[in-house]
């Protein structure tokens, strides 16, 4: 018999819950449908603003849609740094979930009203949201096992293959409900606007939120009460203050540097990690270069995050303006693409666990592995370019994006999985929260970039969604070049670490 305290070690690992914590079922399903409110909710984010008036959209043009989502999805995984410090020192993990949970479903049904200003608190409400619940759950998660507990990585796997059902859902669905002429006949039949489509997809959303927390209040008693304070830590009051406002003002400069005249405050997402890594790197202190070794990194995932998030934006709008949809007769709607992504996870990640199983210390150190997970994520946008071309004579095939996400899928598991691994085995242990608040920030620059990048999709023009993919692919494979080039003095900054 299992016993179900997080403090009891096992000696086996299992992917099935039987030999977990009682908590991890929990916190599986709780996080699957958390994943599903939120990329339920991307899935259309992009379409919905740039649709017509007439179609129930906002009619933005693409620059400004861009904006708006680079700003959107940088506050997501940027507000995780304030959103971790409050659960940590106040309300700890379990109320913090709760928390940030309620905050996103009330975000997502106030996006589903046909409110004036619904659409910005919406967004505004979604990201403080989950900037409490993200850190939080998964903290939780590791609070189920003990150090050196064996089922710790079984375990993480478990949760991470939830996160992607969540997301592989989640677009059928709301993508369904949104943009599928079936629902808007069914919303006509029934004395509905269908041009309100969009606003039933974003309240799937938040019932799917809603679920999740129902799952997790039901079974709050079998989980830790990881980080719970019963007064305030000290010097509370100036700490909160200094992350709260330092996250503040770094957010406030990158939304700033969208208007005329302070474009030229982009250059802190480069300047400021390129600027860490040389001066922690050139230290002569250990601790300090492995901090170098994270900065390195950290740029290597900002720049794939760039990319890789136009999922959300250009690809979207590729996938809805440029696709042929119909598939056997059936016309599907451009947001089930979205599902690829995770679809190709959850067939992949085991074949990757077990390369990495059978190749042991013979595999890739991590520099290596970021970069060939770079030139995977190069090569989507390299398969993009003759589609481009193609898209002068009309709508091109849909298996164009099938080999575009499973190849950002393959590169994916070589950086994702990998950098979460190496972040915390680099970091000291008295700063790893910060460290891994650091990994957060370069998905929020990422997020940031991959707005500005979105900027320049033309869908109207061949030749210049031909250079569009170009240039990024160009982006992606300079990066990758460089990280291989300075992997022998990466892997000399990590010490013994692999």
């Amino acid at each position: 018999m299992i016993n179900d305290s997080p403090n009891t070690a096992a000696p086996h690992t299992s992917l099935g819950f039987s030999h977990h914590p009682r908590g991890l079922r929990t916190l599986f399903f709780a996080e699957l449908w958390e994943r599903f409110s939120y990329y339920g909710m991307r899935a259309l984010l992009t379409l919905f603003m740039v649709a017509p008036i007439a179609g129930g959209g906002l009619d933005m043009p693409v620059q400004e849609a861009a904006r708006i989502y680079g700003n959107y999805t940088m506050a997501v995984y940027m507000l995780s740094i304030p959103g971790g410090y409050l659960a940590d020192s106040v309300f700890g993990a379990k109320r913090a979930v709760l928390i940030g949970g309620w905050i996103i479903a009330l975000g997502h049904f106030t996006l589903a009203t046909t409110w004036a200003a619904s659409f910005y608190v919406g967004l505004i409400l979604v990201a403080l949201g989950t900037g409490l619940l993200k850190p939080s759950i998964s903290a939780l998660v590791g609070a189920l096992y003990r150090e050196g507990d064996t089922r710790r990585d079984a375990g993480f796997s478990l949760f991470y293959m939830g996160i992607n059902i969540g997301a592989f859902i989640a677009p059928l669905v709301t993508g369904f409900l949104a943009q599928s002429e079936t629902f808007k006949s069914w919303l006509s039949a029934n004395g509905f606007d269908p041009t309100t489509s969009w606003h039933w997809g974003f309240g799937a959303a938040g019932v799917g939120m809603v679920a999740g927390l129902l799952v997790f209040m039901h079974n709050a008693r079998v989980l830790p009460d990881q980080g719970h304070n019963a007064s305030l830590p000290e010097n509370f009051w100036r700490n909160a203050f200094l992350v709260i406002v330092g996250t503040g003002l770094l957010m406030g400069l990158l939304i700033l540097s969208d208007s005329e005249g302070w474009t030229w405050l982009r250059y802190l997402i480069i300047a400021l990690p390129v600027t860490a890594a040389l001066l922690f790197g050139f230290s002569k202190e250990k601790g300090f270069k492995q901090i170098g070794a994270i900065f390195v990194l950290f740029i290597a995932a900002m720049v794939f995050w760039s990319i890789f998030e136009q999922t959300g934006l250009s690809i979207a709008l590729f996938a809805d303006k440029l696709t042929n949809n119909n598939v056997m007769g059936f016309s599907i709607p451009s947001s089930w693409y979205q599902s690829l992504n995770s679809l190709f996870v959850i067939t992949l990640a085991p074949l990757f666990a077990f390369a990495w199983l059978k190749f042991g210390a013979r595999q890739p150190s991590s520099p290596v592995k970021f970069s060939i997970g770079l030139v995977f994520l190069a090569l989507s946008f390299v398969l993009m370019i003759p589609a481009a071309y193609l898209t002068a004579a009309g709508k091109v095939s849909p298996l164009w994006l099938v080999g575009l996400f499973f190849l950002q899928t393959v590169g994916e598991l070589f950086l994702s999985p990998v950098g979460l691994s190496t972040m915390t085995k680099l970091a000291p242990a008295r700063i790893t929260g910060l460290v891994l608040g650091i990994w957060f920030l370069a998905a929020a620059f990422g997020n940031k970039l991959a707005g500005i990048l979105g900027r320049n999709f033309d869908a109207t023009d061949p030749d210049a969604l031909a250079q569009f993919f170009t240039e990024q692919a160009l982006l992606v494979l300079v990066c990758a070049c460089v990280l291989f080039a300075l992997s022998p003095w990466v892997k000399r900054l990590m010490g013994n670490i692999h």
